[in-house]
Protein backbone atom coordinates (compact mmCIF):
# COMPACT_ATOMS: atom_id res chain seq x y z
CA UNK A 1 0.00 0.00 0.00
CA UNK A 2 1.31 3.46 -0.87
CA UNK A 3 1.98 6.10 1.76
CA UNK A 4 -0.93 8.38 0.66
CA UNK A 5 -3.30 5.41 0.70
CA UNK A 6 -2.16 4.39 4.20
CA UNK A 7 -2.74 7.97 5.37
CA UNK A 8 -6.21 8.05 3.80
CA UNK A 9 -7.21 4.72 5.34
CA UNK A 10 -5.82 5.76 8.74
CA UNK A 11 -7.77 9.04 8.63
CA UNK A 12 -10.95 7.18 7.68
CA UNK A 13 -10.53 4.70 10.55
CA UNK A 14 -9.89 7.48 13.07
CA UNK A 15 -12.92 9.37 11.72
CA UNK A 16 -15.16 6.31 12.13
CA UNK A 17 -13.94 5.86 15.71
CA UNK A 18 -14.55 9.55 16.52
CA UNK A 19 -18.04 9.50 14.97
CA UNK A 20 -18.97 6.29 16.78
CA UNK A 21 -17.60 7.70 20.05
CA UNK A 22 -19.62 10.90 19.76
CA UNK A 23 -22.77 8.97 18.82
CA UNK A 24 -22.33 6.50 21.69
CA UNK A 25 -21.51 9.34 24.06
CA UNK A 26 -24.77 11.05 23.20
CA UNK A 27 -26.85 7.85 23.26
CA UNK A 28 -25.33 6.59 26.52
CA UNK A 29 -25.33 10.08 28.07
CA UNK A 30 -21.64 9.94 28.99
CA UNK A 31 -21.16 12.46 31.77
CA UNK A 32 -17.72 13.64 30.66
CA UNK A 33 -18.98 14.36 27.13
CA UNK A 34 -22.10 16.06 28.47
CA UNK A 35 -19.90 18.17 30.76
CA UNK A 36 -17.58 19.27 27.95
CA UNK A 37 -20.49 20.01 25.61
CA UNK A 38 -22.32 22.15 28.13
CA UNK A 39 -19.28 23.97 29.49
CA UNK A 40 -18.55 25.26 25.98
CA UNK A 41 -22.21 25.91 25.15
CA UNK A 42 -22.80 27.81 28.40
CA UNK A 43 -19.71 29.98 27.86
CA UNK A 44 -20.77 30.84 24.30
CA UNK A 45 -24.36 31.46 25.40
CA UNK A 46 -23.25 33.87 28.13
CA UNK A 47 -21.25 35.88 25.62
CA UNK A 48 -24.08 35.84 23.07
CA UNK A 49 -26.69 37.05 25.56
CA UNK A 50 -24.48 39.95 26.65
CA UNK A 51 -23.18 40.87 23.20
CA UNK A 52 -25.66 40.73 20.28
CA UNK A 53 -22.79 41.53 17.90
CA UNK A 54 -21.31 38.13 18.79
CA UNK A 55 -24.46 36.41 17.56
CA UNK A 56 -24.58 38.49 14.36
CA UNK A 57 -20.90 37.80 13.65
CA UNK A 58 -21.18 34.03 14.08
CA UNK A 59 -24.50 33.90 12.19
CA UNK A 60 -22.78 35.66 9.28
CA UNK A 61 -19.80 33.28 9.44
CA UNK A 62 -22.19 30.33 9.53
CA UNK A 63 -24.04 31.58 6.44
CA UNK A 64 -21.11 32.92 4.38
CA UNK A 65 -19.03 29.79 4.97
CA UNK A 66 -22.00 27.42 5.08
CA UNK A 67 -23.48 24.88 2.67
CA UNK A 68 -25.02 27.27 0.12
CA UNK A 69 -21.84 29.23 -0.72
CA UNK A 70 -19.86 25.98 -0.55
CA UNK A 71 -22.18 24.40 -3.13
CA UNK A 72 -21.70 27.43 -5.39
CA UNK A 73 -17.91 27.12 -5.08
CA UNK A 74 -18.21 23.40 -5.82
CA UNK A 75 -20.35 24.00 -8.91
CA UNK A 76 -17.96 26.66 -10.23
CA UNK A 77 -15.04 24.32 -9.58
CA UNK A 78 -16.85 21.50 -11.38
CA UNK A 79 -17.52 23.70 -14.41
CA UNK A 80 -13.90 24.88 -14.51
CA UNK A 81 -12.72 21.27 -14.19
CA UNK A 82 -15.06 20.15 -16.97
CA UNK A 83 -13.88 22.96 -19.26
CA UNK A 84 -10.29 21.87 -18.58
CA UNK A 85 -11.38 18.28 -19.37
CA UNK A 86 -10.63 17.06 -15.88
CA UNK A 87 -13.69 14.81 -15.71
CA UNK A 88 -12.60 13.08 -12.51
CA UNK A 89 -12.36 16.40 -10.62
CA UNK A 90 -15.66 17.64 -12.07
CA UNK A 91 -17.45 14.45 -10.99
CA UNK A 92 -15.90 14.59 -7.52
CA UNK A 93 -17.11 18.14 -6.98
CA UNK A 94 -20.55 17.49 -8.50
CA UNK A 95 -21.22 14.40 -6.40
CA UNK A 96 -19.57 15.39 -3.11
CA UNK A 97 -21.96 18.09 -1.98
CA UNK A 98 -25.26 16.39 -2.89
CA UNK A 99 -24.00 13.23 -1.18
CA UNK A 100 -23.12 15.12 1.98
CA UNK A 101 -26.66 16.50 2.10
CA UNK A 102 -28.05 12.96 1.90
CA UNK A 103 -25.58 11.63 4.49
CA UNK A 104 -26.34 14.52 6.87
CA UNK A 105 -30.09 14.04 6.59
CA UNK A 106 -29.84 10.28 7.11
CA UNK A 107 -27.49 10.60 10.10
CA UNK A 108 -29.71 13.25 11.70
CA UNK A 109 -32.78 11.04 11.27
CA UNK A 110 -30.99 8.09 12.87
CA UNK A 111 -29.64 10.01 15.86
CA UNK A 112 -32.63 12.32 16.39
CA UNK A 113 -30.76 14.45 18.94
CA UNK A 114 -32.55 17.68 19.83
CA UNK A 115 -30.72 20.96 19.44
CA UNK A 116 -29.46 22.69 22.59
CA UNK A 117 -32.28 24.54 24.35
CA UNK A 118 -29.97 27.55 24.61
CA UNK A 119 -29.83 28.15 20.83
CA UNK A 120 -29.22 31.82 20.06
CA UNK A 121 -30.82 31.57 16.60
CA UNK A 122 -33.71 29.45 15.34
CA UNK A 123 -32.67 26.42 13.29
CA UNK A 124 -34.87 23.54 12.09
CA UNK A 125 -33.99 19.85 12.18
CA UNK A 126 -32.14 17.85 14.75
CA UNK A 127 -28.64 18.40 16.05
CA UNK A 128 -26.46 15.32 15.55
CA UNK A 129 -24.27 15.48 13.51
CA UNK A 130 -23.65 19.06 12.43
CA UNK A 131 -24.47 19.29 8.73
CA UNK A 132 -22.51 22.52 8.43
CA UNK A 133 -19.42 20.83 9.91
CA UNK A 134 -19.86 17.73 7.75
CA UNK A 135 -20.28 19.72 4.54
CA UNK A 136 -17.41 22.09 5.39
CA UNK A 137 -15.04 19.17 5.96
CA UNK A 138 -16.16 17.16 2.93
CA UNK A 139 -16.19 20.26 0.73
CA UNK A 140 -12.76 21.43 1.88
CA UNK A 141 -11.28 17.98 1.31
CA UNK A 142 -12.89 17.71 -2.14
CA UNK A 143 -11.65 21.15 -3.19
CA UNK A 144 -8.17 20.44 -1.81
CA UNK A 145 -8.11 17.11 -3.67
CA UNK A 146 -8.71 19.00 -6.91
CA UNK A 147 -6.56 22.06 -6.19
CA UNK A 148 -3.44 20.69 -4.43
CA UNK A 149 -2.02 18.87 -7.49
CA UNK A 150 -2.12 22.19 -9.34
CA UNK A 151 -0.12 24.03 -6.67
CA UNK A 152 3.41 23.82 -5.36
CA UNK A 153 5.43 24.96 -2.38
CA UNK A 154 4.02 27.85 -0.38
CA UNK A 155 0.73 27.86 -2.29
CA UNK A 156 -0.03 24.27 -1.27
CA UNK A 157 0.42 25.11 2.42
CA UNK A 158 -1.67 28.25 1.99
CA UNK A 159 -4.50 26.24 0.42
CA UNK A 160 -4.39 23.70 3.26
CA UNK A 161 -4.38 26.51 5.85
CA UNK A 162 -7.37 28.22 4.20
CA UNK A 163 -9.24 24.90 4.16
CA UNK A 164 -8.44 24.28 7.83
CA UNK A 165 -9.52 27.79 8.87
CA UNK A 166 -12.74 27.37 6.86
CA UNK A 167 -13.59 24.08 8.59
CA UNK A 168 -12.71 25.39 12.07
CA UNK A 169 -14.65 28.64 11.56
CA UNK A 170 -17.78 26.80 10.44
CA UNK A 171 -17.64 24.38 13.37
CA UNK A 172 -16.93 27.17 15.85
CA UNK A 173 -19.85 29.20 14.51
CA UNK A 174 -22.29 26.38 15.19
CA UNK A 175 -21.16 26.05 18.82
CA UNK A 176 -20.94 29.83 19.32
CA UNK A 177 -24.58 30.11 18.18
CA UNK A 178 -25.52 27.23 20.50
CA UNK A 179 -27.25 25.39 17.66
CA UNK A 180 -24.94 22.38 18.04
CA UNK A 181 -23.21 20.61 20.88
CA UNK A 182 -19.43 20.48 20.32
CA UNK A 183 -19.78 16.69 20.00
CA UNK A 184 -22.18 17.26 17.06
CA UNK A 185 -19.49 19.31 15.34
CA UNK A 186 -16.79 16.69 15.98
CA UNK A 187 -19.11 14.02 14.61
CA UNK A 188 -19.86 16.16 11.55
CA UNK A 189 -16.17 16.68 10.87
CA UNK A 190 -15.51 12.96 11.30
CA UNK A 191 -18.34 11.98 8.96
CA UNK A 192 -17.13 14.59 6.47
CA UNK A 193 -13.75 12.87 6.29
CA UNK A 194 -15.43 9.67 5.17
Amino acid sequence: MTRPRILAVSCAVVAVVVYAGMWLGYRQNWSWLHSIDWSLLNAAHSIGVKHPGWVRFWADVSFVMGPIPLRIVGMVGAVVSAVKRNVRAALLLLTCLPLTTFVTSTAKDLADRPRPVTALVAVPQTSFPSGHALEAMAGALAVLTVVLPLLSGWWRWTAVAVGAVWVLAVGSSRVALNVHHPSDVLAGWALGVN
